[in-house]
């Protein structure tokens, strides 16, 4: 029960924070802790990219934020934020019951999979994609949305002028040297700000939105395991080839608001191994840089452990 209660205060809290809130990059500091990463980088023979705001003093951690990296998954909020945004001009879009064969079902459709014989809305669909990662929902999204090039002028309207979804999933592209289904992290982060903080979406479907990620399930050896206890995090994952682990999303504590982070790593070789545990040890990284600066962050204990059995999420 105490539990519930703290979970629905952290939200309550995190609503109350308005527009005006939103960083203004012009006027934010940066934190250096190049050094830190980039020893973790070759320790861990990993290409990594951060961008981190801190939307209580609007100061930042950037480290590669402007170079590309393959998305992966993690495009599905950006996806997903779309069609809750055309469902403000329809109100009836969200319940659009959409039905689909097997045919449909690509690899990784654990709630589309259950239900080919009754269909899905696009509600459902949109939970689906960013609670579970599922690809067939986002296709099917997609599919009712004008595609991933719609997608990509979303992304672009709200700022994002690196991303480039060219391909439905499960064939996006994961090579490094490509620019086809990447984008920086600084704009990755830029739109999550906007998104979950800001007014780009109204709040009933902001607050949909923040939900869904923080009730992601394929993230629980990455962001989260870096976070102190007792801290909230709405994420979402991204994996794929030359070992991509990507996780992106907010996280907050009962005593300051919310951190905007970017985590993107790749490797060398399309056979790379996935290193979930290098995105837990730059959250830690970045949560104790702030710790230094924000007194709110200095009263929190970090948590040490790190999921090394790293499994395949999407």
């Amino acid at each position: 029960m105490k539990l519930n209660i703290l979970v629905i205060t952290f939200i309550s809290l995190l609503s109350t924070i308005s527009v005006a809130n939103v960083a203004n990059t012009a006027n934010t500091k940066h934190i250096s802790v190049k050094n830190k990463l980039t020893t973790l980088a070759k320790n861990s023979n990993v290409k990594i990219g951060v961008y981190a705001i801190d939307t209580n003093s609007h100061k930042i951690i950037a480290y590669q934020a402007n170079a590309l990296f393959p998305f992966q998954s993690t495009f599905k909020v950006i996806g997903v934020a779309k069609l809750l945004k055309d469902s403000e001009n329809n109100r009836k879009l969200l319940d659009k019951k959409i039905f689909y064969s097997k045919k449909d079902l690509v690899s990784w459709h654990p709630v589309t999979g259950k239900h080919v014989n009754t269909g899905m809305t696009l509600k459902s669909l949109a939970r689906a994609t960013i609670s579970y990662s599922d690809n067939p929902a986002i296709n099917l999204i997609m599919k009712n949305i004008n595609g991933p090039n719609a997608v990509t002028a979303f992304a672009h309207d709200i700022g994002n002028k690196s991303f480039n979804l060219k391909h439905y999933e499960p064939n996006l592209n994961s090579n490094p040297q490509r620019t086809a289904d990447s984008a920086t992290p600084k704009d990755m982060a830029l739109s999550l700000e906007k998104l979950l903080l800001g007014d780009i979406l109204q709040k009933p479907e902001r607050e949909e939105l923040l939900k869904w990620m923080r009730n992601n399930t394929t993230g629980y050896n990455r962001i989260r395991a870096g976070v102190p206890v007792g801290w909230i995090v709405a994420d979402k994952t991204g994996s794929g080839d030359f070992g991509i682990a990507n996780d992106i999303g907010i996280v907050w504590s009962p005593t300051c608001k919310p951190i905007v982070l970017v985590v993107y790593t790749v490797g060398i070789e399309p056979n790379a191994k996935q290193k979930s545990a290098v995105i837990a040890e730059v959250t830690k990284i970045v949560i104790n840089a702030y710790s230094k600066i924000d007194y709110c962050f200095k009263t929190t204990k970090l948590n040490r452990t790190i999921f090394i059995n790293d499994s395949a999420v999407s």
